[in-house]
């Protein structure tokens, strides 16, 4: 039971004895009237209770100690990867070898705790021959050993594979933390088979409308020098690429480049394919499939004005810098064909003006959502340009100009300006601005301020503001000009000046998402074994967002099947995990109602087909070997795998570990110790009541 009875255990177990017998004997020692057993009956009673008590405060604790046999772990991975049961080696036996492994798994249940895993992009308990698997992650299979048997007797890892692993890196640099033997089974065939295949596309997965971009394709032929094969790309059903070429050698590796151009707006899905040779082993590795995100970037830009100015070059220059902007510079009465709606954002360059107000233009771009940005000069009519907006009022006159030089605005965060910039911007000539007091009617986002001579002033001198949700630029002065020639005075290339202009148009013609409900994907593209997530917002006319509504979606397939979900609800949106779903293209529709308003969504998504397990065909038994023999194990070929039970048994290194346990439990737990305590008081009790006794 313990360890606990050593010399002072005996003093104080014959210390609280003593005392019981003296404390009895001074009890009883006057008791002559009781009968003389009953008398040394007691007596013992109450000698084993004062010992029992004092025991319990002198010594509380004793140690237990116990010993647990734990048998050594084996463990049997099987690679139950595409890879491993398409390409198999000549004589090989499906049907025994799963016999066989069967056999070894019940030989070693006799003496060893045994489990079993398959693995493959993920790793489940038991057999499993059936090899669907998408991925073959061995490096997954050991982290997942490491995780589950931490602090386990595990005696070894017999892993059966083909060595083909093609997600999660090499399991090699794993296996030194389980500590133990790995005995590879070493499957498919190291022979390389006659085979074409596109191993990799580089690609960059956005592209401009109407622009060119280039892919690279990476293929690989082997065992089939002297052959000749095709490559081209399929968009829609439609080849838009072909190209032959030679294969030169039996290890047979070439990067071929191919231009495109993106002529379609949207998620563009583009099919790599290469001619099939004559007998080669597989032709689901010639075929890839891309996806790439056509987007146009290009913004219409207009700058209107009643007559030509250098500013106008100025901010042409500019702008055309960036080929993604298709800028118009239209003057006087050309401007009321123009329809405002179709710019992104309209530059009113001294308009309206005292020359010509424009009214009929003035007019359409007031009830038009265009944004807008203002250029005061001296041309402007001030009159007309307060009652064309409500979000300023300038009052003075345009009869006294005044120099204003630009001074930067510490606060302003609605674009980047680095600190060497702005003191190039800060060391600009001054423009000349009207002479007056302007009061902005809200919340203005101010990047310049005036500094007039040598004192900096509150006024603003480029700013931005919003009136209901549509956003309006501001620019007190004329003469930028004379900011591009600044920095030609300082030997700079005019990369500050245009640097302000694009970035204050890109912020204006930025479109801001203002719909109620939005409905999209996680990302554009999933693999064929990756749960589809779909996400939700809705908001109310306040614009905050709610779920208080149920929202449905129906994904269709590329053959019509349909897949009908309901959002689950996250703190304040929606969630839809839809789990894995059959490769193919899909089209989603999501429908809410709010309010007594239904909405809908409307999107599209690929699910793209897993091809890494026929990128390679070759089994790489090197890899297995190396693992074994950097673990002390071995690698076997299937038809000997029944020998590594002996291999594991005469490993002395296996074997069962005794783990001694000690506890230390107080005595006051003992129920029957206090029990006894009880009994023996209550005995004595009775016995003296009887007789008379106090």
């Amino acid at each position: 039971m313990s360890e606990s009875l050593n010399l002072y255990t005996l003093l104080t177990l014959t210390g609280c004895l003593l005392a019981g017998i003296g404390l009895s004997w001074l009890l009883y020692s006057r008791s002559e009237h009781l009968d003389k057993k009953l008398r040394y009956g007691l007596a013992v009673c109450r000698a084993i209770v004062i010992t029992a008590i004092g025991f319990l405060l002198f010594f509380p604790l004793v140690r237990n100690i116990s010993y647990t046999l734990e048998k050594p772990v084996i463990v049997i991975g099987q690679d139950n990867s595409i890879s491993v049961g398409s390409i198999v080696a000549a004589g090989f036996d499906k049907q025994q070898y799963e016999k066989n492994l069967k056999a070894l798994s019940s030989r070693l249940s006799d003496k060893y705790d045994v489990k079993i895993y398959s693995f493959s992009d993920s790793v489940k308990s038991g057999f499993d021959f059936k090899n669907e698997g998408k991925l073959s992650n061995g490096a997954g299979f050991i982290n997942k050993l490491n995780d589950e048997l931490v602090n386990r007797n595990v005696g070894a890892v017999i892993m059966a594979s083909d060595g083909i692993f093609n997600r999660g890196g090499s399991p090699l640099y794993d296996l030194n933390k389980l500590k133990a033997p790995v005995y590879t089974i070493g499957l498919g065939d190291t022979v390389p088979k006659k085979d074409l295949m596109i191993s990799n596309v580089n690609h960059n997965s956005l592209a401009y409308l109407d622009n060119e971009f280039t892919i690279e394709a990476q293929v690989q032929a082997f065992e089939a020098k002297g052959a000749e094969s095709t490559i081209s790309v399929v968009e829609n059903g439609k080849s838009i690429y072909t190209d032959k070429f030679q294969i030169t050698s039996n290890a047979f590796a070439k990067t071929i480049p191919i231009k495109l151009k993106a002529s379609k707006l949207g998620l563009q899905k583009y099919t790599i394919v290469v001619k099939p040779i004559a007998n080669e082993i597989s032709d689901r590795n010639n075929v890839q499939h891309i996806f790439i995100d056509v987007i146009d970037a290009r913004q219409k830009v207009l700058i209107a004005a009643s007559a030509p100015h250098p500013d106008i070059a100025a901010l042409k220059q500019s702008i055309m810098m960036n080929k993604h902007y298709d800028l118009k510079v239209l003057l006087g009465d050309d401007l009321n064909a123009i329809n405002p709606n179709d710019y992104g954002l309209i530059i009113m360059y001294q308009l309206p003006s005292l020359q010509n107000d424009a009214s009929g233009f003035m007019n359409k771009v007031k009830q038009s959502n265009a944004p807008l940005w203002y250029i005061l000069g001296a041309q402007s009519n001030l009159n007309i340009f307060n009652q064309l907006q409500s979000s300023v009022n300038y009052s003075g006159s345009n009869q006294t100009m005044q120099e204003a030089f630009p001074s930067f605005n510490p606060n302003f965060t609605a674009f980047n300006l680095d600190p060497a910039n702005v003191k190039l911007i800060e060391g600009f000539d001054p423009l000349q601005a009207p002479f007056g007091q302007l009061n902005a009617r809200g919340d203005a986002i101010v990047a310049l301020k005036q500094r007039i001579g040598k004192i900096k002033t509150e006024s603003p001198q480029l700013f931005f503001m919003n009136d209901n949700g549509k956003k309006i630029g501001y620019l007190i002065g004329e003469g930028l000009w004379r900011w591009k020639l600044s920095e030609a005075q300082e030997e700079q290339t005019s990369t500050v000046f245009n640097t302000l202009v694009s970035s204050s148009v890109q912020y204006l013609s930025v479109k801001d998402d203002k719909r109620k409900f939005k409905v999209y994907t996680a990302k554009s593209t999933f693999d064929e074994n990756e749960n589809i997530l779909i996400n939700a917002v809705l908001y109310n006319d306040s614009y905050v967002s709610v779920n208080t509504s149920d929202v449905s979606i129906q994904l269709k397939n590329g053959e019509g099947k349909t897949y009908n979900f309901l959002f689950s609800r996250t703190e304040s949106a929606y969630q839809l995990d839809a789990g894995t779903l059959p490769a193919g293209t899909y089209t989603y529709t999501a429908s809410t109602t709010l309010g007594g308003k239904k909405y809908t969504e409307q999107g599209v998504f690929y699910v793209n087909a897993l091809l890494a397990e026929y990128q390679q065909t070759t089994a790489n038994h090197q890899l297995l070997n190396t693992m074994s023999a950097a673990t002390n194990g071995k690698l076997y070929m299937p038809q000997d795998l029944l020998k590594i039970a002996n291999a594991i048994e005469s490993n002395d290194q296996i074997k069962t570990l005794s783990y001694e346990d000690r506890k230390y439990e107080e005595l006051i737990n003992f129920k029957w110790l206090f029990a006894f305590i009880m009994a023996l008081l209550t005995l004595e009790w009775f016995f003296r009541k009887r007789n008379g006794e106090i």
